[in-house]
């Protein structure tokens, strides 16, 4: 089942529950799903692909962090919560992301595998884990990770 179906189908389950926790993020998910469909048919995309709607539900991810970011330093708890369970509904349908440690084995050893010495061979190490590990790695900590690493 394709993970716009699968959406979908929460959505539907949730609406008729009146979970009032989740339909309102699914909801959003959902248009931002429909709204990336409707930019793509100018490019002749009828269809999102599952790789596309995780990038999608990844950068609605990371506007939630940075809002929970503002919402805790300015003292707004009502919104922070909020926020956080949206980011929950939204992970449900990430795929599982690799904790620090796997993370810093994972880089350690491509870094390993290609020889990579200095900061210059940064752009090789992080190619080469964009295309194995896109869906599970968080790169914003790969990045520093790597620097470290390399340094």
């Amino acid at each position: 089942m394709s993970l716009k179906k699968q959406i979908e189908d929460k959505f539907n389950e949730a609406l008729r529950a009146k979970d009032k926790n989740t339909y309102p993020t699914l909801r959003l998910v959902v248009s931002a799903i429909k709204d990336a469909e409707i930019a793509g048919r100018s490019k002749g995309i009828k269809e999102l692909k599952d790789s596309d709607i995780i990038s999608l539900l990844k950068k609605m991810l990371k506007q939630r962090n940075e809002s929970c970011d503002v919402y805790q330093k300015a003292g707004r708890n009502e919104l922070l919560e909020n926020e956080k369970k949206e980011i929950g509904v939204i992970n449900t349908f990430l795929p599982k992301q690799l904790s620090d440690q796997e993370t810093k084995k994972i880089c350690e050893e491509t870094i390993k595998s290609l020889g990579a010495s200095s900061m210059k061979d940064m752009g090789k190490v992080m190619g080469i884990l964009k295309s194995k590990y896109s869906d599970s790695i968080d790169f914003s900590k790969v990045s520093s990770i790597i620097k470290g690493l390399l340094s």
